[in-house]
């Protein structure tokens, strides 16, 4: 065998499958027919979450007289979209040489090409044939094409939205998931009249319904318009037709769910019924040696469950013995406020006939929130009656996305609302909301 490990495609599930592999004695190779580090790096989760930054400052700029700063000018602040560009840009660049550099370190050799899955342990790269004892696929996946009647509307796939000179005016963003409310909030935060169509039976699928309560009310305060159970029919005269009103579309984001991105192979891989690769609990698909993991196996489509799942899985080939639990992990969202959430739902919870109790706390009442002017949001902590076993946490708050991995921290090790009542937390800081929710959950928050 050529490599003790193949790996094809180098975004978050690949990349740290590589690493990690090269970090443990293994002799590895990594193929990539276009971009190291995948849509994450390249055109999703950095890129996008660095213009969402800008974005966001600003807004924020429009309000500085509220923090004492006198001078600015309000009417001429823009948004400069090519500088904004520019740095994400920039920000992408690093990373991506930060990857290539961990790459080489640790003895992974990287291919460049488009490869095929052989009948024999082997992968064929541009024709060139490549043996393994180990394959792991991690081609990702990409948002389901707009209808063919939509040939001739203004589409932006995310990775082409960053190739525009400029954004016009009016936005309509199509999406069921976090991205999509993602991206709908951005273009209003820059001042451009946005549409979010959605279907109403997937939309923010997996989230606490207090949440997508919570969500689909701030689409209203921010004045995104919000079309559920209906999709864009046709484009005709600057305008998509949806559901029977007619929309002006200057640009339509294509955020809609994902497909999973499968290479040819000579032996057929199993597949779901969603058309991703079907694999064991391992990520063995019904190939043996051959593993898949990140969004082509449909488990999952957030990065670090990616890059979790690769480590898991070069631990599994080297025989090292390590957990890998799918349930508990973050769901992030990087909206004004940002949103969190791990662990059980209130529904789940309700469907498993578990005693729970909630515990709530607001940011209105807490120092740090009221210093940033960020008192918009809650803590909402779901637990066990009998032993006060944390089940989930749901965030609503500016660093929500950071503070939710004190949750994972805790709840990783089945800590109770107990232990959270007695962490002390360093003041003022916003984390103090989970000692005020601990306190609830026991007896009484102090604050509230």
């Amino acid at each position: 065998m050529d490599y003790d490990v193949l790996i094809i495609g180098a975004g978050p599930a690949g990349y740290v499958a590589a690493i990690r592999a090269g970090q443990v004695g293994l002799k590895t190779a990594i193929v990539e027919k276009k971009y190291i580090g995948g849509m994450c790096l390249n055109w999703g989760c950095i890129p996008t979450k660095a213009i969402l930054e800008s974005a966001k400052l600003f807004d924020k700029s429009k309000h500085l007289e509220e923090f004492g700063i006198d001078g600015i000018d309000v009417g001429k602040l823009s948004f400069n979209w090519n500088k904004t560009k520019s740095r994400s840009t920039r920000i992408t660049k690093k990373l991506s040489a930060g990857v290539n550099y961990l790459l080489k370190k640790n003895g992974v050799e990287l291919i460049t090409g488009t490869a095929k899955l052989g009948s024999d342990h082997s992968v064929y790269v541009d024709d060139k044939k490549i043996t393994a004892s180990n394959i792991i696929i991690a081609t990702g996946s990409k948002p389901k094409a707009m209808d063919n009647a939509l040939a001739n509307a203004p589409v932006a796939e995310m990775e082409t939205l960053f190739s525009l000179d400029s954004i016009p005016e009016n936005i309509v963003v199509t999406g069921n998931h976090v991205s999509a409310v993602e991206m709908a909030q951005f273009f209003k935060l820059i001042d451009k009249k946005v549409t979010l169509v959605a279907n109403s039976s997937y939309f923010l699928d997996g989230l606490d319904d207090h949440l997508i309560a919570y969500i689909t009310k701030k689409l209203v305060t921010d004045k995104i318009d919000l079309i559920l159970n209906d999709y864009p029919e046709k484009f005709v005269n600057g305008e998509l037709l949806i559901g029977g009103n007619k929309i002006k579309c200057d640009l339509l984001v294509n955020c809609n769910s994902r497909k999973a991105i499968l290479l040819d192979s000579e032996t057929p891989l199993e597949l779901t019924e969603r058309g991703f690769i079907k694999t064991s609990d391992q990520f063995e698909t019904n190939l043996k040696g051959v593993y898949a993991i990140g969004d082509v196996s449909g488990k999952s489509f957030v990065a670090h469950v990616a890059s979790a799942q690769g480590i898991y899985v070069i631990n599994t080939i080297k025989g090292i013995k390590s957990n890998f639990n799918g349930e508990i992990y973050p769901i992030n969202m990087y909206t004004v406020p940002e949103i969190a959430q791990i662990g059980m739902t209130e529904q789940a919870i309700k469907d498993e006939g578990i005693n729970y109790k909630i515990s709530e706390f607001p940011l209105s009442a807490n120092g740090k929130a009221m210093i940033e002017g960020n008192t918009e949001g809650s803590i909402r902590m779901l637990s066990d009656k009998k032993y006060g076993q944390v089940l989930g946490v749901q965030i609503v708050a500016a660093n929500a996305t950071d503070m939710i991995a004190e949750a994972s921290a805790f709840m990783s090790i089945e800590g109770t609302v107990y232990d959270v009542a007695q962490t002390i937390h360093a003041h003022p800081t916003v984390s103090e909301i989970f000692l005020e929710a601990g306190f609830d959950a026991v007896d009484k928050a102090i604050h509230k």
